[in-house]
């Protein structure tokens, strides 16, 4: 099964490479090219790491009260 962060995970070398190639290919500059397509993948790190950042999954069933010894 695919989740969030696998899918992030590949989309990062294919923001880098596929908007780099997009734009060389429209005719803008390499070295223009290059910055916009590692800003794109900056961006979908920077959505992963902080705006659907991974959370702790806490424990539902731990409770404020201590556990009772059987003996």
């Amino acid at each position: 099964m695919t989740g969030y962060y696998d899918i992030v995970l590949g989309l990062i070398p294919v923001a880098l490479l596929g908007v780099t190639a997009a734009l060389a290919l429209v005719g803008i500059s390499l070295t223009a090219a290059v910055p916009i397509g590692a800003l794109v993948a900056m961006a979908i790190i920077g959505h992963a790491m902080f705006v659907n950042a991974p959370a702790e999954v806490g424990d539902d069933t731990q409770s404020a009260r201590p556990p009772m010894n059987a003996d």
